[in-house]
């Protein structure tokens, strides 16, 4: 295959995942924005109470890596029946996952949000937000697991299509339900959390339907012979830890923000809409791989696999350049979009600064480990990679320069942030030793 035929099979995966991750990322910043009108408290509340999501759509977005895995390789391998089964054991999963984090974020969100800050305002506020998206957890299981499988089969663009549709949804009933427009009751943030409800419910139900018709034949079974639950156990659980783990570290990160002030808190959650829109620009490229490497690896294609693998890791590194460019220019004008004092605008602009130098780095590691080096099978890799950067380096530098020293919140960010340029090295040295090539049975 040429690079000009391969380029379009990239595209033809990465463009819709990219879109539909730019278009919820786009419409959590509309989001941002309209909570921001309700002041630097409601948005830290958010930012907290966001923390169950965050994980929760971590360690569901680990089970998704490993039924794209399984799926992608049994389709090169033509293996029907092991395709279906593995849709089927990878969405029980996840909705044990979403069950678990449903009840903790219903029953515990007091406990929870008490852990990041000590304002009174953000913290009553965050608690009941929390116990409302916490019920959103269930619908984002099959939007996920489906999805995936939906994309595996060449449908890249259905997913998109219902992305737009939630995230149109999203934002409309927000705006109704935030201000109280049209009739409907003006209830905040706590409203901010029923538009999340609704939105993912409509679009589960549509993704289901989409589905079915992508697997009108579908046999329901969870069937498999020992040794193939072992290796699935093997698979899932290094990319499940790896993904809590890191979660907890992020989680960290943000207790070390909320305990320096409400100020870096705010300032802070004001970057994180465009952080989800930058890594989403080009998180379909890792997508791309997962998908594309897995099939050439299913194949037997090892040094097809190889080769491919170095040009989309090319794409996006010249792709996160042209981002972050853009963002430096626009960061100052898009933070006094939001109703904070002039403190929280300076610390978002500072912060968005520091994430633009950092943008190709995390870009290279989301396609290395997210993609190319997982589609293998060998998850362990990504999971050990990634344990080594966020807990020997990104927490203990977070920890000791943000409560310890106490430098101002920049620099705080920017040395923790190390820990992806010590990923980064160690992911390519994995790449280039070839150890991750590996076809499951």
């Amino acid at each position: 295959m040429g690079e000009r035929e391969f380029r379009k099979e990239v595209a033809k995966i990465a463009v819709p995942v990219a879109l539909q991750s730019m278009l919820s990322s786009s419409f959590s910043m509309v989001d941002q924005i309209m909570v921001g009108q309700l002041g630097k408290e409601s948005i830290g509340a958010v930012e907290i109470a966001g923390k169950p999501t965050f994980i929760y759509a971590f360690m569901l977005g680990a089970v998704g890596t490993v039924a794209g895995i399984m799926i992608s390789q049994y389709i090169g391998k033509k293996d029907k029946e092991a395709e279906e089964r593995s849709v089927c054991i990878n969405l029980l999963v996840g909705l044990v996952l979403g069950t678990i984090f449903t009840i903790g974020a219903v029953m515990f969100a007091k406990d929870f949000v008490r852990i990041f800050s000590e304002d009174a305002r953000v913290l009553s506020k965050a608690q009941r937000y929390l116990q409302i998206v916490g019920w959103s957890f269930w619908p984002m299981s099959f939007q996920t697991i489906l999805g995936c499988a939906i994309r595996c089969r060449g449908k890249s663009s259905w997913p998109l299509y219902v992305g737009i549709l939630s995230a149109v949804l999203n934002t409309g009933l927000n705006y109704c339900l935030i201000f109280g427009r049209f009739g409907f009751p003006e209830m905040g943030i706590q409203g901010a959390g029923i538009a999340s409800i609704v939105s993912q419910v409509v679009a589960s139900g549509v993704m289901i339907f989409l589905f079915f018709k992508v697997y009108p034949g579908m046999r329901f079974t969870l069937r498999m012979e020992k040794e193939g639950y072992v290796q699935y156990v093997l698979m899932l659980l290094p990319v499940m830890v790896n993904e809590f783990l890191w979660t907890i570290g992020q989680s960290i990160n943000t207790y070390v923000y909320g305990h320096m002030g409400t100020d870096e808190l705010a300032g802070m959650s004001l970057t994180s809409p465009v952080q989800g829109l930058i890594i989403g620009a080009l998180s379909g490229l890792a997508q791309a791989a997962g998908i594309l490497i897995g099939k050439r690896l299913g194949e037997g294609s090892f040094d097809q696999a190889y080769t491919e693998s170095k040009t989309i890791c090319r794409y996006g590194l010249m792709g996160s350049a042209v981002l972050a460019v853009g963002l430096i220019i626009l960061r100052v004008p898009y933070v006094h979009i939001f109703k904070v004092g002039g403190n929280v605008h300076e610390i978002g602009a500072g912060l968005l600064f520091a994430f633009a130098v950092l943008t190709p780095v995390k870009v290279s590691n989301m396609i290395l480990g997210g993609g190319i080096i997982r589609s293998g099978g060998k998850t362990k890799y990504i999971m050990i990679i990634d344990m080594l950067g966020t807990w020997l380096i990104g927490v203990p530098l977070a920890l000791v320069t943000g409560l310890w020293l106490k430098l101002p919140i920049f620099w705080v960010y920017l040395i923790l942030s190390q820990e992806e340029l010590v990923r980064l090295v160690i992911s390519v040295f994995m790449f280039r030793s070839r150890k991750w090539m590996h076809t499951i049975s």
